[in-house]
């Protein structure tokens, strides 16, 4: 049990530091979100330069996509190393996939534009079109990592991992019932 805690230990580890690889693909890939700065009285107020652009779900999206692929190259790795499952393998998979989403939603956020919109309208001057920053709406997009780690784990373990003996089977030369002597 020691060397499965110890080996649940290191997934969970290499599975979370796959963050960063998934933030910074998140942040490069994402669709950029229009936005444009306007003065109304000494105000400044931020508008989307397209009202009904689908950029902002496009990186809710592309999130969700790219954490799809690496739950499902975590699990694969996970289940090409270690063919057998076991429970600290598999909360290893989850706990190390929640981290790393969360990770790169984080260092996405961080590698984006600047939260403050207002200075960056006022930096970017009336009417110019400018980024805006990098947000993640649907949380739940962070479950799509280990949930598809865990999907895809159960469906390799169930089709190509080792079989239990059955406890079951018969000892002795098959005899099926009522195959007794006649009376």
């Amino acid at each position: 049990m020691k060397t499965e805690m110890r080996e649940a230990a290191v997934t969970a580890v290499a599975v979370a530091l796959g963050g960063v690889l998934l933030g910074v693909l998140w942040w490069w890939l994402a669709p950029r979100v229009p936005l444009v700065g306007d003065v109304v009285g000494d105000t400044w107020v931020v508008y989307f330069k397209d009202s009904e652009g689908e950029q902002a779900v496009g990186v809710d999206g592309t999130f969700s996509l790219l954490a799809l692929g690496f739950g499902a190259v975590s699990a694969l790795v996970a289940f090409l190393v270690r063919r057998r499952g076991g429970v600290p393998l598999v909360v290893a998979l989850a706990v190390g996939g929640l981290l790393g989403s969360l990770l790169a939603w984080r260092l996405g956020v961080w590698l984006g534009p600047a939260q403050d919109v207002v200075a960056q309208a006022r930096s970017a001057g009336k009417g110019v079109t400018f980024d805006a920053p990098l947000r993640l709406s649907a949380k739940g997009a962070l479950l799509v990592w280990p949930f598809a780690a865990l999907v895809l784990h159960l469906g390799l373990t169930g089709l190509f991992g080792p079989r239990d003996p059955d406890p079951l089977a018969p000892q002795g030369p098959y005899a099926p019932q009522g195959a007794g002597p006649k009376a």
